[in-house]
């Protein structure tokens, strides 16, 4: 891990540790830059993977936490912030916007501030696995925590 990654998932595990003392950040011996990929390091199911997804918009960037088995609708994010055009981040946006890397990407802990929309499927599962700046390195967290920590909107954002 480069000490830019280490930077990333320290800033990452500050804010878990400022937010509750008992929730901590955990490197994985495989890789968890995908859904899958994370969900067969941690043993559970896909579902419980916060895919963490920028977007670019008109004049912004949302980030979209999505349930690992499902696919963002753009149409709906969209009509949810009433615009036109929406379309993937690039790489370099991703990393400029974010301060992290793809398949790293934190719910937590951007550079900037980022409107976050989390979608409502994710609230099926008790505990959700997220990002935590590196590719190898997630935390656990509830639904209901990760709400409260990252101030996001609840939408429905799927397809």
């Amino acid at each position: 891990m480069s000490i830019l990654d280490r930077v990333a998932v320290k800033r990452v595990e500050k804010l878990l540790k400022e937010f509750d003392k008992n929730l901590s950040v955990k490197a994985l011996e495989k890789s968890a830059r995908t859904a899958e990929e994370a969900a067969s390091s941690l043993g559970c199911e896909i579902g419980a993977i916060v895919k963490s997804l920028l977007f670019k918009t008109e004049n912004n960037f949302v980030l979209c936490l999505v349930s690992g088995d499902k696919k963002v609708s753009l149409n709906k994010v969209k009509k949810t912030l009433k615009i036109k055009d929406a379309s993937m981040a690039s790489a370099d946006e991703v990393k400029s916007i974010t301060g992290f890397t793809i398949g790293g990407v934190s719910p937590i802990g951007h550079q900037t501030k980022i409107k976050i929309f989390i979608d409502n499927s994710l609230n099926r599962y008790e505990n959700l696995f997220a990002a935590a700046g590196h590719p190898n390195c997630v935390f656990k967290i509830t639904y209901n925590n990760l709400k409260e920590i990252t101030n996001g909107s609840i939408k429905d954002i799927v397809e």
